[in-house]
């Protein structure tokens, strides 16, 4: 963020716990719960909330599913589809009403540090996926097609979920400020259209982090014939 969250308390006396986190494990908290809920009373007949529950994941598996193959996505589709859901979550909890205006409660994806460990997490889940497809293939992408190119594939590596994470970042913490900056300007009308807009928008981060994890998911996984 543009200055430093506020340390609420520490955790085993060396972790510190700031707003960012206390939205983190609320999130946690409730995406759990729901999954608890539908799992537990999953029926043949789906009632109105297992039905949208379901048309959400059915959409998920088609929109990677284009881009993975059917068989890719069905074996990626609970990593992606985490991020999808952890990230969404995060970003329309900036819409509730005092989110952000307190120390103790903050939007998470409006950190830096928390995009930086997404795209960590990305960075070690594609080396993961990567090296399950063979030894040989891992190592063979970075010297192809020519040798003189591992440099420059081993930065690029570092790169992509360097980008996720800044671009996520930038874009919901830029939206956040040009919103708090219109409160300012126009305390009336305007901001309301912003909030508005930010349905779209939390949801358009959201795909766009997931899309390309999963284009370069599928980049590590091609295996030539």
């Amino acid at each position: 963020m543009g200055e430093k969250s506020k340390v609420i308390f520490r955790l085993f006396g060396i972790l510190d716990v700031t707003g960012e986190v206390v939205t983190m494990w609320i999130i946690l908290a409730v995406i759990a719960a729901i999954a608890l809920i539908v799992k537990k009373n999953l029926k043949e007949r789906p009632g109105r909330f297992q039905n949208m529950v379901e048309t959400g994941v059915e959409y998920l598996d088609h929109f990677f599913g284009d881009i993975l193959g059917k068989k890719k996505s069905r074996q990626y589709i609970t990593f992606l589809s985490s991020l999808f859901i952890f990230i969404i979550f995060g970003n329309y909890s900036g819409l509730i009403p005092g989110v952000g205006l307190t120390d103790y409660v903050k939007a998470p994806t409006a950190s830096l540090s928390v995009t930086a460990a997404l795209g960590v997490i990305t960075f070690c889940f594609l080396q993961y996926a990567g090296l399950r497809c063979g030894v040989k293939h891992y190592f063979k992408r970075f010297i192809s097609p020519v040798f003189f190119m591992l440099p420059l594939l081993i930065l690029d590596e570092f790169i992509k979920p360097a980008s996720l994470a800044l671009r996520l970042f930038g874009n919901v913490f830029g939206e956040e400020m040009v919103t708090e900056e219109l409160y300012h300007i126009f305390p009336i009308g305007v901001p309301m259209v912003m909030m508005v807009l930010s349905l779209l928008f939390c949801a358009l981060q959201a795909l766009v982090f997931t899309m390309l994890t999963s284009i370069y998911l599928d980049e590590v996984t091609e295996i030539e014939e």
